[in-house]
């Protein structure tokens, strides 16, 4: 049952590309993933809980294997993101599920939690954001694109972040032993973000990222009022949403469980192993299997 299968499907008009593992019936996984990267990030991860879980992993528009439609007939936005998601979601017929959000997934995760939380069982938080307190040095650039959208100069660093050198140190930074993190993740990323057009994809996104800020209260009152089981598996040596962003969550979320691990931002690569087996350790406490029935 630990067999990753591989579909592309149609959502919203759009061909959207993800990975499927486990048997169905078992309590769902939904696993959103960041920038610069895919599903491709979560390939070992669902080979690790396929076992006892349902998984899905998307890749959103212009990322991945999902189709990259022009700027023109496509709003490239966190909210047409979380409307795919929840498109696919419900195409697969998932009523409930608990999601992993990392980087970009957690705003694409909040978005259905919050418009759907009877549907949410657990929150499992992996380098992403929702307090004002993860956004430091990293993101003064694009909190200055966020103000003029032709500063050249905050574009040309934007840009910077997904040429070779930078989808490296997003991979390595932070990392004890780089050894450890495979060079096809950056050469993998590199595929979908080489695309004509796809730069201007990504820069449309971090001027859209700003609309995510503005959100963080709403999804903190969610915390608050809907009380969800939450797992925190943070890289504590990420820059670019440090660990001061990780903390904050206990602010608001009383039902967490918290866990620091010695690596950067896309801790899966190094930390892999570990983070299953938390993961599993949590969801055997917190969500009850469903009776399988045979035909």
């Amino acid at each position: 049952m630990n067999t990753v299968r591989h579909h592309t499907t149609t959502v919203n008009g759009i061909e959207i590309f993800y990975r499927e593992a486990g048997q169905k019936g078992k309590p769902a996984l939904v696993l959103l993933h960041g920038y610069p990267t895919s599903s491709h990030m979560y390939r070992n991860l669902m080979q690790r809980l396929a076992d006892d879980y349902y998984l899905i992993a998307p890749d959103y528009p212009g990322f991945g294997r999902s189709a990259q439609p022009h700027m023109t007939d496509f709003d490239y936005s966190f909210d047409s993101f979380a409307a795919i998601v929840q498109g696919l979601l419900e195409q697969l017929g998932l009523d409930r599920y608990s999601l992993y959000l990392m980087d970009y997934g957690a705003p694409v995760g909040y978005r259905i939690a919050t418009a759907h939380p009877e549907k949410i069982e657990t929150l499992i938080v992996q380098n992403g954001c929702a307090y004002d307190e993860g956004l430091e040095q990293f993101w003064d650039p694009i909190k200055e694109y966020w103000k003029d959208k032709n500063n050249k100069v905050a574009e040309r660093t934007l840009e910077g972040f997904h040429s070779i050198d930078g989808l490296k140190w997003q991979y390595t930074h932070g990392v004890a032993d780089t050894a450890l993190v495979s060079p096809d993740n950056w050469e993998h990323d590199l595929r979908h973000l080489s695309r004509p057009g796809n730069d201007r994809i990504q820069l449309q996104l971090f001027h859209d990222y700003q609309h995510n800020v503005t959100l963080y209260p709403q999804w903190q009152e969610y915390f608050r009022t809907y009380n969800p089981d939450m797992l925190i598996v943070y890289g504590k040596n990420d820059y670019i949403f440090p660990v001061a962003g990780a903390e904050a969550y206990k602010k608001d979320v009383k039902n967490l469980e918290y866990h620091l691990f010695d690596a950067g931002h896309f801790a899966l690569e190094t930390h892999g192993e570990e983070i299953a087996a938390t993961i599993k350790n949590f969801l055997r406490l917190k969500v009850s299997p469903k009776p399988l029935t045979t035909a």
